[in-house]
This record gives C-alpha cells, sequence and structure tokens, in this order.
C-alpha cells in the first residue's frame, strides 16, 4: 500500500509496517514544514515596516519576535504531545486550519493588539512541523525512516533559511501583508492536499489525561539516556545556527562591506544548500552509522567557523563557512531525530516535544549571546563564540559516544 493511495485506516506498528511512503508524499511533508516555519521568521526583515505603520517605538518592536518564539515553545510542550494522544491526520488538519486563520489575522490587523495576538497564534500553531515529523515517523517504514525524517525535516531548515528572502521579496512587490496573505493561501492549499493524501492511522494509544500526557514527557528524559545526549547536541548546534543567522547582518551590513538587505538575504541560498546535502544523513543514521555521523558534521561545524571569521575579508570564504555549518547542523539534528524517535512507538511526539525544546533553548540562547558578543567584540567576538560552542559540542559528542553506542546496541 502506498502512502498517498488511500485514506483507508492503516494499523501501523514497528513490528509489522506496511506501508512505504512515496517521495510525492515524503515531499509534501517537508513542505508543509517549511511553510509553517517560515511563518515565525517572516516578521524579522519586517519590523521597520510594522513599527511606522502601528507606531510602535523602535526599542519596543522587537517584542513581536520574541512573543511569536514564547509562544512557540509553549506550543511545543502544550500541543506537540497531543500526537500520542488524539488521530494525528486531525490535529494536523486541525492546527493548520487554525494558522491559515492566525496568518490572516496578522495580514489584516488594523491594531497593535491584533497584530501580537495574531503573532502569538502564528508562533503557537507553527509547531504543526513537530506533529509532521512524528507522524512521518510513524508512516515510513523502519528501515527507511532516517531517510523519511532527513528529507522532512531538511525543509524546516530551508523554510528557516528562506523566510526572510521570500518575505522581503513579497514586501518590495505588494506590501508586508502580502506576506503574510500569501502564506495563508498557501497554507490552504496544502490543507487541502493534506486532505487528499494523509491516511488514517489506527494506533493503539494509552488511556492519559493532558496533564499525564505532560508529565511524561519530563519522565522520557529521565529514562531515555540517548534523548538526554542528544537534546543537549540540539541545544549546542542549534546555538550555533543562530550565533550567525542572529548576527551575520551586523558586518554585512555595516561599511566597508555595506551590502543591501536583498544580499544579504542571498547567503540563505548557501545554507539552504548545505541543508540539502545533509539530507542524507538519514540514510547514514539508518545504517547504525549515526555515531560517525555525528563526529563528522560536528568537526565541519568546527572548521565552517575557521572560514567564517573571515567575512570581513572575503565574503567567498564565508559562503563556504556558511554551506559547512549548515550541513553539519542539519546533519546532527537529521541523525539526532533519527535515534530518538525509535526509543518509544507510542511517544514520538513527546520525544520530538522533549527533544525541541532543547533546539528552542539553543536558538534563543545563541541570538542573545551573539548580538551581546557583536556589541562588544565584534565580529572577531562572535566567530570566537561560535567556535567554542562547536568545541563543546565535539567534546560533549566525544565524552558520550561510548555509553550511546552501548545504549543503541
Amino acid at each position: 500500500m502506498q502512502a498517498d493511495s488511500s485514506q483507508a485506516p492503516l494499523n501501523m506498528s514497528d513490528a509489522n509496517h506496511p506501508v512505504s511512503m512515496s517521495f510525492y508524499v515524503i515531499l509534501l511533508f517537508a513542505v508543509a514544514c517549511g511553510m509553517s516555519v517560515a511563518n515565525i521568521y517572516f516578521a524579522q526583515p519586517l519590523l521597520d515596516q510594522l513599527s511606522r505603520e502601528f507606531g510602535i517605538d523602535y526599542s519596543f518592536i522587537g517584542m513581536v519576535i520574541t512573543i511569536t518564539q514564547i509562544f512557540y515553545g509553549l506550543g511545543l510542550l502544550l500541543l506537540v504531545p497531543l500526537g500520542d494522544l488524539l488521530n494525528q491526520r486531525r490535529l494536523i488538519m486541525g492546527q493548520m486550519l487554525l494558522s491559515m486563520l492566525a496568518l490572516v489575522i496578522v495580514g489584516t490587523a488594523s491594531t497593535s493588539i491584533v497584530l501580537f495576538t495574531g503573532m502569538a497564534m502564528v508562533g503557537l500553531l507553527a509547531v504543526v512541523t513537530q506533529t509532521i515529523v512524528a507522524f512521518a515517523a510513524n508512516m515510513a517504514a523502519p528501515a527507511e525512516r532516517g531517510r523519511v525524517v532527513g528529507i522532512v525535516t531538511s525543509g524546516i531548515v530551508i523554510g528557516i533559511l528562506l523566510a526572510r528572502s521570500i518575505a522581503g521579496v513579497l514586501t518590495d512587490l505588494a506590501g508586508w501583508r502580502s506576506v503574510y496573505l500569501v502564506s495563508a493561501a498557501l497554507m490552504f492549499l496544502m490543507i487541502c492536499m493534506f486532505s487528499k493524501v494523509l491516511p488514517q492511522v489506527e494506533r493503539q494509544v494509552k488511556s492519559l489525561s493532558y496533564m499525564q500526557l505532560l508529565g511524561s514527557v519530563f519522565r522520557l528524559f529521565v529514562q531515555e539516556r540517548i534523548l538526554r545526549i542528544r537534546s543537549v547536541l540540539a541545544l549546542l548546534i542549534f546555538a550555533d545556527f543562530s550565533i550567525l543567522w542572529t548576527s551575520l547582518v551586523l558586518p554585512l551590513h555595516a561599511p566597508p562591506l555595506s551590502l543591501t538587505h536583498s544580499a544579504i538575504g542571498a547567503f540563505g541560498l548557501a545554507g539552504v544548500a548545505g541543508a540539502l546535502a545533509a539530507a542524507r544523513a538519514g540514510k547514514l543514521a539508518d545504517r547504525g552509522y549515526g555515531q560517525k555521523t555525528t563526529g563528522i558534521a560536528l568537526s565541519l561545524l568546527l572548521v565552517s567557523w575557521l572560514f567564517i571569521s573571515y567575512t570581513e575579508q572575503s565574503l567567498f570564504a564565508l559562503v563556504i563557512g556558511i554551506v559547512l555549518l549548515d550541513l553539519a547542523v542539519q546533519a546532527v539534528h537529521v541523525t539526532n531525530q533519527t535515534m530518538i524517535l525509535p526509543l518509544r512507538a507510542d511517544a514520538r511526539s513527546r520525544l520530538t516535544a522533549g527533544y525541541m525544546v532543547f533546539y528552542s533553548i539553543g536558538s534563543a540562547g545563541g541570538s542573545i549571546a551573539s548580538t551581546h558578543m557583536y556589541a562588544h567584540y565584534g565580529w572577531g567576538g562572535v566567530s570566537l563564540l561560535g567556535f567554542s560552542v562547536s568545541a563543546a559540542a565535539l567534546l560533549f559528542w566525544a565524552m558520550t559516544s561510548r555509553s550511546t553506542a552501548a545504549a543503541t546496541t
């Protein structure tokens, strides 16, 4: 049975898995993830326009980003675990429908209160990406799970990298509101496609109350050593990711480079190349090479900062560094998820939620630290910070490599 051939109920189990996902369905999942997560990052290049239109002081307009990220974190804890309790197909469709409405609210906002409310809803509902990842892992045959997760999660990273460029282009063409209204229209199209593609999946789920479900997320950290190790690695690699992408605009926009925002956004394309190249990491993890892949990727992450440190002297060196960094981050991220999702077949949404909380913490911490370092020590300080975090991740991997190998065995 092909995953896109029928909506008849499927009985999923790791012991006897009947489904082999078509590439079309996998690609559709990746696109949906990229679209959903991009909604969080559209506002970053639009803050100036939002400040002028709604009369919000520059010192306060950054709250648009902060509120979105805070509610995204809340969604990871409060909504993603529901994938282990409710029908995942209905949950995904419902969250995407509400996300579409949230985008319309932002795109038609007439006051700052409505804008902030809409942004909060956008952040909260963007976690549908993690429900989609868990659902894809459930649908995929065990032998291909890493490949499927690799492709789907590549969509997330690509969505993050392209969001700023897309927002800039649409704003230049039709104003900032078009960014959210176009995204809402595309989300509606995706809902229609998902209604035809997503199968009804029958699963045996434990009878849990909502509070018990949330509490079990924390118990999983106590019980699963691999989850703890891989979550710490997620925190470190996404801190590195944010250290680069949050502060990169500062030296590129400043003299002597003085690049335009469109030119700066184009560097995201180099990151996309790295993210696409890393999609194969899931295949390697499927074959038992997850630990080796992680070690190689973290070494590349360390090397990437040697190139990135020359940003003010050579944009070519920066491009090399960006490709290496995004390749490394995505390879580790895919490997992490490929290794943790099989731990508990009945708790994949909770495993994803717990893991992604560390991703969120790392991203926020990296953003704050990078701007602080640039303000006090320039791009050299940012590069040293990124190199140090990379070294810490590689050291942590080396220290836990033996115990991880024993646990997976």
